[in-house]
């Protein structure tokens, strides 16, 4: 990896769109930050500076191992592209991660990409503000990036866990200073935390809620990560902080890997259309840990693994209470796992049209809308057109459209909203 002054011509990007029309008051509790190649620089301690992770360009034709996060190598094909490099590990926006404005989604190869290739809303708050605009979407909560995984897992996977840990509170303060300060009615803050030690993780959980963070990002199934599995009573410690401050924990579809999959075959088609089953697991997962129980107020969000697996999780939670379990099962509480599943859990919605008839078994207080802006599934800067199509003719009332679009968001993050909307 050396750099090289070849430089190519920016993308095809689409022309700005003409502004929405805002509809709807939209919250999008599903979105991502590109970390830009500053995010570390002067938030490192003296002595740890030069380790934080730092962006290098590669030479083209290059192939890059990627066994240390357990997926394919990939090759540069040209001059230009960029990866950030950590510990001496590489980690890259490849594919779809970060293409708002493109043109032609065909035009992308699975490989590396640059700044250069992105519009600048993705790792530019001013600039994720304007695109905001232009969609008509109110406000939005955004995950990381490569970089840090979308639970943080690459930072508490450092080989040296000071300099894992201080790269850690580095994002956190980026996020802080950059993201959320600069516009703090537009962005629901989300903060990293250091999974490898809970009590550690617990103090940066305490730490963020005393400056106005919200919300957590957790592995959703920790043990496929290594990390002992939600029963066991290690994560206590980093439950016990997000129940005290309020603190939702966000468990995003794919931060602790994908189903195993073969490498023959169509294997990214395949996981991406598994995303909904991964949160099935995940949620029932956490459902039966026992951690609802320990921790009866604690709010896990599900994130971009849609809802229609939830009314079918429902059923079977009563089926099974009703046969399987009146033999008795490991249960303990007041509230059945069903009720336990529509109090403490909420779920994000991308788009689920054929769920929308039966939304009431889940209850509207409870579900969540996603725009998923900049990745591939996103519905930017089209997201108000899309849902006037899904409800119009819903069925819906006035109320249950406020509560998906940005009511219940809105509740559940604490996050204010224009004036005149409640």
């Amino acid at each position: 990896m050396t750099g090289t002054t070849v430089s190519e011509p920016t993308p095809d990007f689409l022309v700005d769109p003409a502004p929405r029309d805002a509809t709807y008051t939209l919250v999008s509790v599903d979105d991502h930050v590109v970390e830009p190649a500053h995010t570390f620089e002067g938030r490192m301690p003296r002595g740890l500076a030069d380790r934080a992770p730092r962006i290098v360009e590669l030479e083209p034709g290059v192939e890059i191992s990627r066994e240390h996060q357990n997926l394919p190598s990939i090759v540069a094909h040209k001059p230009g592209r960029e990866v950030w490099v950590y510990e001496d590990k590489v980690f890259a926006q490849v594919g779809l991660n970060a293409v708002a404005g493109y043109k032609d989604y065909a035009d992308l190869r699975f490989e590396p990409t640059s700044f250069a290739e992105m519009r600048p809303g993705c790792y530019d708050a001013d600039a994720r503000v304007r695109d905001m605009d232009l969609a008509a979407i109110w406000s939005s909560l955004n995950f990381p990036s490569s970089i840090a995984g979308f639970c943080g897992s690459v930072l508490s996977a450092s080989d040296d866990p000071v300099l894992g840990q201080a790269v850690t509170r580095a994002w956190n303060d980026w996020i802080f200073e950059e993201w959320y300060s600069a516009h703090p009615e537009r962005f629901i803050p989300l903060g990293l935390t250091w999974l490898a030690d809970p009590e550690v993780g617990a103090a940066e959980v305490r730490r963020n809620a005393e400056r106005g963070f919200r919300a957590v990002t957790l592995p959703e199934l920790p043990h496929w990560l290594g990390y002992p599995e939600v029963h066991s009573g290690y994560w206590d410690p980093i439950l016990r902080a997000c129940e005290e401050t309020g603190t939702v924990v966000c468990l995003h579809v794919g931060s602790s890997g994908m189903l195993p999959q073969p490498f023959s075959g169509p294997r990214f088609e395949k996981n991406i259309t598994l995303f909904p089953a991964v949160s099935l697991i995940s949620a029932t997962e956490w459902l039966w840990s026992g951690a609802l129980q320990r921790f009866p107020t604690l709010q896990i969000a599900m994130s971009e693994g849609g809802i229609g697996w939830v009314p079918m999780l429902l059923d079977r939670l009563e089926y099974v209470m009703e046969h399987s379990g009146a033999g008795g099962l490991d249960w303990h509480g007041d509230l059945t796992p069903a009720e336990t599943l529509r109090q403490n859990f909420w779920f994000c919605m991308l788009d689920d049209p054929s769920t929308l008839p039966v939304i009431d078994r889940i209850g509207t207080d409870h579900v969540m809308l996603e725009v998923d802006y900049p990745h591939s599934d996103s519905t930017w800067p089209d997201s108000q057109e899309l849902l006037r199509e899904r409800f119009e003719g819903s069925g819906l009332s006035s109320d249950a459209v406020a509560d998906l679009t940005y009511r219940t968001a809105a509740t559940l993050f604490r996050s204010p909203l224009p004036a005149g909307v409640a």
